[in-house]
């Protein structure tokens, strides 16, 4: 016979409210009753009505295909993932994730059909973008009839269902404002990106570039280099251009490899660094903020952008619920040394 929420709040000796809060999370009583009766609840063998529900429902495979695994910010992008994938068993959904380690279309493409090959019902993935990806997205959603929603990347020209992350042209737009009201409009800013084949990345630059030159004519462009989101090129790019150009007051990094402008400016041993303005609040990139490396950071929200396409594929899936907006952009969150 099932474990009753009565027969737990008798065992813990307290009310069913008590236990019913506890056992989903809704708050309202304190972390050591709650940790009590969850350990209770564990002992008793109880399982939750809606997990014994999913052993007659249809077992679901939501794929998830990611890209740049070993970069910094992937380490909140995953905890939203497995988070997701905690609370989703309990819906009888299981995730798939292959992860990708470049912005390498082959890659993807192979990643995806291999998920196909596992039998997903839909997929989340952060998209290259490119033709043969954008085929194979259509291909998913009109031949297979299997829901596609993208996130932190988008890609154009498909029929995905929605996209979850931060609006990069935006972000890049506040970038070069926080910019020119550092140098005051006046100076030579030197821009760091990761794959020029990153969608994401040369969406910042370009509208960090047009609006640079919209608003603060007075600032010029020492270069746009590429560095492969690699600590070690980050750090040759700005010691190279920062001896060879004169004049520059003013570093943008659209991407990563964040660790490598510490390193720069201690080898360049200057009197005074570039303004420097960098993303994602890693833990890495806290203490470049903490050690006044960088003046601004801009984050967004790599935990929600894990977290939220499963859901909203499961929602489709289990209940016909259509996302409510094409693009559910996460926040732009500026942080300084003074807001950690």
């Amino acid at each position: 016979m099932a474990v009753t929420i009565q027969q737990i709040a008798e065992a813990a000796g307290v009310s069913r409210g008590t236990v019913d809060r506890a056992l989903n999370d809704r708050g309202r009583i304190s972390p050591e009753v709650e940790e009590k009766v969850k350990k209770i609840a564990k002992e008793m063998g109880y399982v939750p009505k809606n997990r014994r529900r999913t052993a007659s429902r249809k077992k679901l495979k939501i794929g998830i295909v990611t890209q740049l695994a070993k970069s910094s910010f992937m380490l909140e992008v995953n905890r939203g993932i497995q988070k997701a994938r905690e609370e989703l068993k309990d819906r009888g959904i299981e995730l798939l994730v292959k992860e990708g380690f470049s912005v390498d279309e082959e890659e993807q493409l192979s990643a995806i059909d291999a998920l196909v090959k596992e039998g997903i019902h839909a997929l989340a993935v952060m998209p290259v973008d490119c033709e043969g990806v954008r085929m194979k997205l259509n291909w998913l959603t009109e031949e297979k009839k299997i829901p596609v929603v993208t996130f932190n990347s988008d890609i154009v020209g498909t029929k995905r269902s929605c996209y979850v992350g931060m609006d990069n042209r935006k972000s890049g737009r506040t970038a070069a404002g926080l910019m020119g009201m550092l140098t005051g409009g006046y100076g030579k800013i030197l821009v760091i990106t990761g794959y020029f084949t990153n969608n994401v990345s040369n969406t910042r630059v370009d509208s960090f570039i047009d609006e640079i030159k919209n608003s603060y004519p007075g600032l010029e462009l020492a270069g746009v280099q590429g560095s492969f989101d690699d600590a070690d090129e980050v750090e040759k790019i700005i010691t190279n251009m920062m001896l060879t150009v004169p004049g520059i007051n003013g570093v943008f990094v659209a991407s990563g490899g964040q660790k490598g402008i510490a390193k720069a400016y201690e080898k360049l041993k200057l009197e005074r660094r570039p303004y420097t303005i960098i993303y994602d609040l890693t833990p890495n990139n806290r203490k470049v903020l903490k050690d006044c490396v960088a003046d601004f950071l801009i984050d967004q929200e790599g935990y929600v952008q894990g977290y939220e396409p499963p859901f909203i594929l499961a929602d489709m899936l289990q209940k016909g619920k259509l996302p409510e907006q094409e693009f559910r952009y996460t926040d732009i969150n500026i942080k300084t040394r003074y807001s950690l």
